[in-house]
């Protein structure tokens, strides 16, 4: 936990900063697994320089009268050294009895009874900008007394006065004093990660996340060697397998570490959709990719491109080749496959009604079981409930939302503190729940650390106990607890981009496959209401999304046009159209003309190629040989579908210039030959005086 150098005021105000954070990220969806979504307190207006981060025990827990350490890191935050001091730490006699006393000792510093002293040690002088922790051994004798229980626990510094500090500065946390007996726990961990185009990983991210130091395999190591039940996005494991030989090694490798895990693990739906948002849409069935098969190269999926498959190798599938010998394609089904997953498991947003527990029966079955926090319900948490009749697991929101905060907390000294108070949250659990099993479910996050992650939990996990444990437990019967408040808005939403979806489906008849323009829509739409997007991520998405949709739509039209001047009574005209699309489209360009005296070819079919401008050039024909019309445009699909907005190109017709052109070629025609003619009679004439002139000439010569 930490504090400021103020008093315990400014400490406070601290505190309930960062409570507004938790509550405003509960209320935009953040928390998908119920708990309190990560927050930080914003401290940007205040004067703080130097903070305190306290914690005791083993990640805040100790057995009765054992000895323990606690850490106080100190954290300089000021321009200047920080000179040493001295820390004490003092515990609270009195436990804290319930959540209530827990938030009001953390928000306010308020604790009934008094506290003694148990250890005290000089700290390190600590550089501007650095931290140091300094250890104080809590013998045995000193925690002797105290019974299973959440303590109280504060740390003072003192004597580390500089320009910038002149105060005490305290910190505040807890010290859970654990009973022989303890419930099981077990640890949702959701594995997802976004593309930065809305549908399928593409191969440069998936080298980045599968890296040595990428996201996807800080997550994989962080759950190795734990219980910890994996709720995976097919939609990962998919983007690897449609590379078929393609696909980065680091990602084939990955994907093979996966499938070896022993963990228990079901399927989000794809892209982390939300099955509360479909239901509150109305939809009748859960959506799904339309297909993946446009992201499919035969070529990479031959015999020559693809090594024999193992047990272990999800990227190919061994179906054998058709006797054609083309390659075999592996089906949508094999592509979103998630090896050894639990069927018929919800994670879905926890505002949820009655009637959405229904619609999930519909979605999966009557033995559906769906996954809400205790935020959502009333009642013990227990893990295992059954609410109107179905089959639900309940996580434990506030130990849920410590430990999503320390798993994506790489500071360790603030991570241990958040440790500590996820630990008062699950002694808390355990007690109202009588050692029943509890569930606790990370929050979606796509940039975990390993240590982190291991680090959070390992803190809790039971090992060996998984969902098969919770579920063997008897059902406890449990009440939703946000009846009337379940959020329709995102339904609306949703409804608004598949009403757009299907006016795109009307347009991508442009294409020789309407799947290459339609996949990657319906995969961007069911991202746009992923879980763990809050309320303006949410908002945001499904602007993106409609942005996409319009964009789309305007790809493909006839840019304004200049005048046309038609100096013949028949020509063929052409019209410029713009394809902005990476594929080609077929089109048909209907010319209407605004006067009969002009006839037009009226319909003329075209194939545009992607991200070009085309000529289409049409046959007319004029009746009239001078005037002023208009021709109309529109362009459809093959099947009719009218695409863009009609436009319309004036002519001037000036068809009488060809017959002035005409009789004046001809009279030039005629000019030229007659002047031609005389010419050559002018010149045989002199050629003939010349002639004659010779031989008279001659003639005189001999008679002489």
């Amino acid at each position: 936990m930490t504090a400021s150098t103020s008093e315990n005021g400014l400490r406070a105000r601290l505190h309930r900063l960062a409570r507004g954070a938790v509550v405003a990220a509960a209320v935009m969806g953040l928390s998908a697994t119920g708990g309190v979504a990560p927050a930080v307190a914003d401290t940007s207006g205040d004067e703080s320089t130097v903070e305190l981060h306290l914690s005791a025990g083993m990640r805040g827990t100790v057995a009765p009268g054992s000895a323990t350490t606690a850490a106080v890191t100190v954290q300089n935050e000021s321009a200047s050294e920080l000179p040493a001091g001295r820390a004490t730490v003092e515990i609270g006699r009195t436990p804290l009895g319930d959540e209530t006393s827990l938030e009001s000792w953390l928000d306010d510093a308020e604790a009934a009874g008094p506290f003694d002293e148990v250890g005290s040690e000089t700290t390190t002088p600590v550089d501007a900008d650095a931290s140091a922790t300094t250890s104080i051994f809590i013998p045995a004798e000193t925690l002797g007394d105290l019974v299973p229980g959440v303590y109280p626990l504060r740390a003072t510094l003192t004597g580390a006065a500089t320009a910038d500090v002149d105060d005490d500065v305290v910190s505040t946390s807890v010290l859970v004093v654990t009973p022989p007996a303890s419930a099981p726990i077990a640890v949702l961990v959701p594995i997802t990660a976004t593309p930065a185009g809305g549908a399928l990983l593409t191969s440069d991210e998936l080298n980045l996340l599968t890296a040595a130091d990428g996201a996807l395999t800080a997550v994989l190591e962080g759950v190795t060697g734990t219980s910890a039940v994996l709720a995976i996005d097919p939609a990962i494991p998919a983007s690897i397998r449609v590379l078929g030989s393609a696909a980065p090694a680091p990602a084939v490798e990955w994907l093979r570490r996966l499938d070896a895990l022993p963990n228990e693990r079901f399927a989000l739906q794809f892209g982390d959709a939300d099955l509360t948002t479909q239901a509150h849409a109305g939809l009748p069935a859960p959506l799904s990719p339309t297909t993946l098969a446009p992201y499919l190269d035969p070529s990479r999926f031959s015999s020559e491109a693809t090594p024999t498959p193992t047990p272990t190798d999800a990227v190919t599938d061994p179906t054998p080749e058709p006797a054609d010998g083309s390659p075999a394609l592996p089906d949508d089904a094999t592509l979103v496959a998630v090896d050894g997953a639990i069927d018929g498991i919800a994670w879905p947003r926890s505002d949820v009604s009655g009637a959405d527990l229904d619609t999930f029966s519909t979605y999966l079955g009557d033995d559906a079981l769906t996954i809400l926090s205790s935020s959502a319900t009333t009642g013990t948490v227990g893990g295992h409930s059954l609410i109107g009749g179905h089959r639900v697991l309940v996580t434990d929101a506030a130990a849920s939302g410590a430990l999503s905060r320390a798993a994506s907390q790489n500071d360790a000294a603030a991570r241990q503190g958040l440790l500590a108070l996820a630990s008062a949250h699950l002694f808390f659990s355990g007690t109202a729940s009588s050692t029943a099993p509890v569930l606790v479910g990370l929050s979606r996050d796509d940039t975990r650390s390993t240590e982190a992650l291991k680090q959070t939990i390992g803190s809790v996990d039971t090992v060996g106990f998984t969902l098969s444990g919770i579920l063997a437990a008897p059902a406890a019967t449990t009440t939703l607890a946000t009846e009337a408040e379940a959020e329709a808005a995102r339904g609306s939403d949703l409804q608004r981009m598949l009403a757009d979806e299907a006016v795109l489906g009307d347009f991508s008849t442009i294409l020789d496959d309407p799947q290459d323009m339609l996949s990657p829509k319906r995969m961007q739409i069911m991202r746009a209401t992923a879980v763990g997007l809050g309320a303006k991520a949410f908002a945001e998405a499904v602007a993106d999304v409609q942005k996409a949709t319009r964009d789309t739509l305007a790809a493909v039209d006839i840019p304004p046009a200049s005048t046309i001047q038609l100096l013949s009574a028949n020509a063929d005209l052409p019209f410029s159209v713009r394809n902005d699309l990476p594929w080609p489209v077929n089109v048909r360009l209907t010319v209407s003309p605004s006067d009969p005296r002009l006839e037009v070819q009226s319909v003329t079919e075209a194939t545009l190629q992607p991200n070009a401008s085309t000529r289409i050039k049409v046959p007319v024909s004029a009746r009239v040989g001078s005037g002023e019309l208009r021709l109309g445009l529109q362009l459809s699909s093959p099947t009719g579908v009218p695409i863009s907005q009609p436009e319309s190109v004036r002519v001037s017709v000036r068809a009488e210039w060809e017959t002035i052109g005409l009789v004046l070629f001809g009279a030039l025609i005629v000019l030229l030959l007659g002047l031609g003619t005389i010419r050559t009679i002018v010149r045989r004439r002199r050629d003939k005086r010349a002639a004659d002139a010779a031989d008279a000439v001659a003639i005189e010569e001999s008679n002489e």
